[in-house]
C-alpha cells in the first residue's frame, strides 16, 4: 500500500460580513478612480497627444542615455547629445522625404486627368459589363448638377457644413504647428527627468505588491521597446523595398506608393495590400499591359517574402505576441475612441494588457481554482482495473488476469 497522501489545504474561511462589504467598497473606489481616468483621457485627448509623443520619444531614447551614463557621462551630457542625434535623425529624414514627396505628388497631379480617364473609360465600363449595374449614369457631371440644383437647400446646407468645418481645420493647423513646437521641447524635459519620474511613480506603490509591479514593468518595457523599435526599421526597409521596387519597374509614383505602404505596414496586412491596390492602379493607367503588372506582383512578392522570412523574424520577433487581427481591433477602437491620441497609445495599452493576460494566466493556472480538489481515494498496488488494462505501479487489474484464463490470487 502507498502511504497516504497528506490532506488537501483546508478551503479559506469566508470573510465576515463587514469585511466583505470593506473589500466591496474597495474595488467599487478603485473602479471608479479608472472609470475617472479614462474619462479625462477622453476629454483631454487633443491636449495631451504631444505630453504622450514626446513621453513615447523620451522612452525610446533613454536606453541609450543610460548607456552613456555607463560609459562615464554625466546625465547632461548623455540626454544633450541623445537629443541632438534623434533631432539630426528628424532633420536629415525631412530634408530627404519633403523634395521626393513634393516631386511624386506633382508628378500625381499632373497626371490625374490620365488616372480619371482610365476610371471612366476603363474602370467603370468592366465593371458594368460584368454585373450589369448602371454605374456611369450616376457618375455623370450633368447629372450631378442637375441633382446640386434639385436639393440647392441641402447643398447650401452641406456648403455651410464644409465651410465651418474648414474654418475649424484653420485652428487645427495652429494647433499641429504648436504641438510640433512643444513636443521636441517636453521631449528633451521628459529624456532628462526619466529615471527620476520613473523613481517617484515606484514610491506610491505598495511595498507589498512592488515586486509583481516590478516584474510586470520589466516585461512590459522589453515587450513593447523591441517591438516598436524593430517594427520602425521594418517599416523603413518595407518602404525602400517597395518604392525603389516600383522605381525600377517603371511607376512614375512608385517611390510615393512605397512611402504610403512603409507607413500602413504598421497595421498587418493594410501596407502590403495598399501597395498591390494602388501599384496595379498605376501600372493600368501608365502601361495598360500585363508586363508591368506582373512586375508590381513581383515587388510585392519578394518584398513579402524578405519581410516574412527575414525583416520580422529578426527585427521584431513575437514580441508584442498580438494575434494581427487583435493589433487592427486595438489601432482601430483606439482612434474611434480617443481619436490620434488613442491610435498612439493603442499598441502600448495593448502589449500591457498583454502581458497582464499572461500574469493573469499564470496565477490562475497555480490557484486551487484550476488545480481542483485532491482526492481521498488511495488504491493500493495490485490496483482493480477493467479488462487488459496495465495500471499505475506495474500490475495489471484482475479483470485482465481472468481475461488470460487465471485465476487471481
Amino acid at each position: 500500500m502507498h502511504a497516504l497522501p497528506p490532506p488537501p489545504a483546508p478551503a479559506p474561511a469566508p470573510l465576515p460580513p463587514d469585511a466583505a462589504i470593506a473589500q466591496f467598497l474597495k474595488r467599487l473606489q478603485w473602479g471608479l478612480v479608472w472609470f475617472g481616468v479614462l474619462w479625462l483621457t477622453w476629454r483631454l485627448s487633443t491636449v495631451l497627444t504631444p505630453f504622450v509623443l514626446a513621453a513615447l520619444l523620451a522612452w525610446l531614447g533613454d536606453p541609450l542615455v543610460d548607456r552613456l551614463q555607463a560609459n562615464g557621462r554625466s546625465r547632461n551630457q548623455a540626454v544633450g547629445i541623445v537629443f541632438l542625434l534623434m533631432t539630426l535623425a528628424f532633420v536629415v529624414l525631412l530634408l530627404i522625404l519633403v523634395p521626393l514627396v513634393e516631386r511624386q505628388v506633382v508628378t500625381l497631379i499632373e497626371s490625374w486627368p490620365g488616372y480619371q480617364a482610365w476610371f471612366f473609360n476603363t474602370a467603370v465600363p468592366w465593371v458594368e459589363a460584368r454585373t450589369g449595374l448602371e454605374i456611369s449614369s450616376w457618375l455623370d457631371q450633368n447629372r450631378i448638377i442637375e441633382l446640386a440644383r434639385e436639393h440647392w437647400e441641402r447643398a447650401g446646407g452641406i456648403a455651410a457644413t464644409v465651410l465651418g468645418y474648414v474654418s475649424r481645420s484653420g485652428f487645427m493647423l495652429i494647433g499641429i504647428v504648436i504641438n510640433l513646437v512643444l513636443v521636441p521641447v517636453l521631449a528633451f524635459f521628459f529624456l532628462r527627468d526619466w529615471d527620476r519620474l520613473v523613481e517617484r511613480i515606484a514610491s506610491l506603490i505598495p511595498r507589498n505588491h512592488i515586486d509583481t509591479v516590478s516584474r510586470l514593468a520589466r516585461e512590459s518595457d522589453a515587450v513593447l521597446g523591441g517591438f516598436l523599435r524593430g517594427q520602425a526599421l521594418v517599416m523603413l526597409v518595407l518602404g525602400l523595398m517597395y518604392g525603389v521596387g516600383l522605381w525600377l519597374v517603371g511607376i512614375d509614383v512608385g517611390i510615393l506608393i512605397g512611402i504610403i505602404g512603409g507607413l500602413l505596414s504598421f497595421v498587418p496586412y493594410l501596407g502590403p495590400a495598399a501597395v498591390v491596390v494602388m501599384g496595379g492602379i498605376a501600372a493600368l493607367v501608365q502601361y495598360g499591359d500585363w508586363q508591368h503588372l506582373l512586375g508590381v506582383g513581383v515587388v510585392f512578392t519578394v518584398a513579402q517574402l524578405i519581410e516574412s522570412y527575414w525583416l520580422t523574424p529578426k527585427l521584431v520577433g513575437d514580441r508584442i505576441g498580438l494575434h494581427p487581427v487583435a493589433v487592427i481591433f486595438a489601432v482601430l477602437a483606439g482612434g474611434q475612441l480617443f481619436g490620434f491620441l488613442g491610435m498612439l497609445l493603442a499598441l502600448p495599452v495593448a502589449a500591457v494588457a498583454n502581458v497582464l493576460l499572461h500574469f493573469a494566466h499564470e496565477r490562475y493556472t497555480a490557484s486551487r481554482l484550476y488545480a481542483g480538489e485532491a482526492s481521498g481515494l488511495v488504491l493500493p498496488d495490485a490496483h482493480v482495473g477493467p479488462p487488459g488494462l496495465v495500471l499505475p505501479g506495474g500490475a495489471e487489474g484482475d479483470g485482465a488476469r481472468d481475461h488470460k484464463g487465471e485465476r487471481p490470487a
